[in-house]
Formats: C-alpha cells, sequence, structure tokens
C-alpha cells in the first residue's frame, strides 16, 4: 500500500521534477553563453577583432602567437567551461573575426522532440548616432 502510493506520488512528481532541471540546465546554458559573449567582446576591445575560428574560445585563455595587444586572458579559470550538458560550446568566427557565434546544441538527444532548445549568442550591433554599424 505505501508502494502503491509513493509510486503515485513520483508519476505526479517526477516529470514535473525532470521539467525544472531542464528549465535551469537552459537558464545555466544562456548564462555561460553570455559570460563567453561578454569575454569575446573584450577581447574584440583589446585586439580589434573575434578570435579567429581556428583560436576558437581558447584565445580568451591563452594569448594567440599572433597578437601584441591581448591582455587577457578573458575567463577565469584554466578552461573554457563547458555547457551544463558536459559538451563544449561551439564558437564559429567569419569576415576574418568580425562576427562570432556560440552555441549550446542543449540536451542530447533531444534534437527533435521540441523540448530541445539551442543556445546561442551573436556580437552585439554597435550602433553609430546615425544609426549606421560601427563594425
Amino acid at each position: 500500500m505505501v508502494l502503491s502510493i509513493m509510486g503515485l506520488i513520483m508519476s505526479l512528481v517526477g516529470p514535473r521534477v525532470l521539467g525544472y532541471l531542464t528549465d535551469s540546465k537552459e537558464k545555466m546554458a544562456r548564462i555561460q553563453v553570455e559570460t563567453l559573449s561578454s569575454a569575446v567582446e573584450l577581447f574584440f576591445i583589446d585586439n580589434g577583432r573575434y578570435p579567429l575560428e581556428p583560436e576558437g574560445l581558447d584565445a580568451l585563455l591563452a594569448p594567440p602567437p599572433t597578437l601584441r595587444t591581448w591582455n587577457g586572458p578573458y575567463l577565469k579559470g584554466a578552461n573554457v567551461p563547458v555547457d551544463p550538458w558536459g559538451k563544449p560550446y561551439r564558437y564559429a568566427s567569419k569576415d576574418r573575426g568580425r562576427s562570432y557565434v556560440i552555441i549550446s546544441e542543449g540536451a542530447p538527444g533531444r534534437e527533435h522532440d521540441g523540448a530541445h532548445k539551442r543556445v546561442s549568442a551573436a556580437p552585439s550591433q554597435q550602433m553609430s548616432r546615425n544609426g549606421t554599424s560601427f563594425r
């Protein structure tokens, strides 16, 4: 009797708890992507460009060999963080370091079930007073 009541409670509460865990991981991924994006923006301020794709997010921790204006590290810690699902963040850069995107693909195996959320950040558009982009 007690086991059946516990089973009933778990069947009602379990999905809700799993939903909260998924939501918190997605929130953590958004926070980490914003932190990485802020670090990439600081890199841009010092170097006049974003890290190139081959340099990746590691350029936030150690200077690329060709940069003399690197003032990092731009992240705390010895390593670039992984997303809440244990996967590395994807970094892509285009136009010789003039744009970038940072992506967490979200929960593994959930790409097509409607619950999957991709978290990403791109550079903020800095606009002049007349509305044209500085970059």
